[in-house]
């Protein structure tokens, strides 16, 4: 392998400090670069910037490294929060992970990095970088600790940005990252990973939200029409949703309980004409298993999209590959997936992403979804 001046985006975590320590360890001229995204609010209990610069920079202290301090915060708040929210309005749950790293850190770090003379990027996700021979094509593969794949949140980067990136940790599992990180000393070896969406971190969802969107509360009504409580604003709710909603058990006109007494409540469909909640009792209820689904705003990593048939996907980050067909429609801006298995809780706003064995192929948004009981 050549040596590369690589920029390495450095985020404080153990992941990205292990990718800097392999690409030095493989000949390569590293220079680390901390990304600050969001500064809205970033001197509070909830927000970790500060203490993830310090982590890096310290990090890059260790591993003898440059690192550059970024700000990406205006790009960030056009291209990735402003959708976010828009999204959000219109009752739809977006993943703003899969945006953030094609428009900022695989298009903002990406265009920052090559001005800085790289001629490579590097980040900690768990994923891979292949050339396939045959096509000349590169690919996305999944990381080989199937717990950590990332792939989900990168299926939306296209050939000249996979064809500028390396994914060192992607070949390992996190077990052997952290040793790694133990072994060499690196003060970051034992902090936790971050699990927030990234410019709200770990304060909650709702609170954060009611800051930024217009909220009307609403009936919330059960599968029969029956209101079994009041919503706060449909945005703040995503299907599948079983905890804050305030529900207890419900007894008919003859003191029955529908669906059993403590069965619990799921989040089942928003009806924004009337601004309608409706919920329903039990994990497997018909309203929350989908045997088709429809997706648009496609993006697929071979430039094209894959040809019509057998393939797996995935609806939802957490969640192992589920067997489907695959439908274009004659224009190329939608596709519609079919499973045999229902598939759970399939939401408006996050990707359908596909797969054909450990290769990405890349998806879409999902636009909407047949349930079992679509017509209840």
């Amino acid at each position: 392998m050549c040596a590369k001046r690589v920029v390495v985006g450095l985020s404080g975590g153990v992941d990205s400090a292990v990718t800097a320590h392999l690409l030095k360890q493989q000949g390569h001229e590293v220079v680390g670069i901390f990304m600050k995204n969001w500064e809205d609010d970033d001197d509070d209990e909830y927000c970790s910037t500060r203490q993830d610069f310090l982590d890096a920079a310290s990090v890059a202290d260790v591993l003898d490294i440059e690192i550059e301090h970024v700000n990406f915060a205006a790009e960030y708040k056009d291209r990735v929060f402003a959708e976010f929210l828009r999204e959000h309005q219109a009752g739809r749950t977006p993943n703003p992970d899969v945006l953030c790293n094609a428009e900022i850190k695989f298009k903002a770090f990406l265009d920052h990095a090559m001005r800085l003379g790289a001629e490579s990027i590097a980040t900690g996700h768990y994923a891979r970088v292949r050339l396939n021979a045959s096509t000349g094509r590169h690919e996305l593969l999944k990381g080989r600790d199937p717990g950590k794949d990332q792939s989900y949140f990168l299926h939306r980067l296209n050939q000249a940005q996979l064809a500028q990136t390396m994914f060192p940790v992607g070949e390992l599992h996190k077990t052997e990252v952290r040793r790694i990180a133990d072994e060499i000393g690196l003060p970051n070896a034992k902090k936790k990973d971050s699990t927030g969406i990234c410019f709200i971190g770990e304060r909650p969802f709702r609170e954060f939200l009611n800051k930024y969107l217009a909220h009307q509360p609403g009936p919330m009504l059960d599968d029969r029409g029956r209101q079994v409580g009041e919503h706060v604003g449909l945005s703040f709710y995503t299907l599948g949703q079983r905890q804050g909603l305030g529900i207890g058990g419900l007894k008919d006109k003859r003191g029955q309980r529908g669906g059993g007494e403590h069965a619990p409540w799921f989040v089942a469909r928003k009806e924004l004409a009337t601004n309608t909640l409706r919920v329903v009792q039990g994990h497997d209820h018909p309203w929350l298993l989908s045997h088709r689904l429809s997706a648009m705003d496609l993006s697929w990593v071979a430039g094209q999209a894959p040809a019509a048939g057998a393939l797996a996907s995935k609806a939802r980050y957490r969640q192992a590959d589920a067997a489907c067909t695959l439908e274009g429609s004659p224009d190329g801006q939608a596709i519609a997936l079919s499973f045999p298995d229902p598939q759970w809780a399939v939401t408006p706003g996050q990707s359908a992403v596909l797969y054909d064995g450990e290769v990405c192929l890349g998806g879409g948004v999902i636009e909407s979804a047949v349930t079992l009981a679509s017509q209840g």
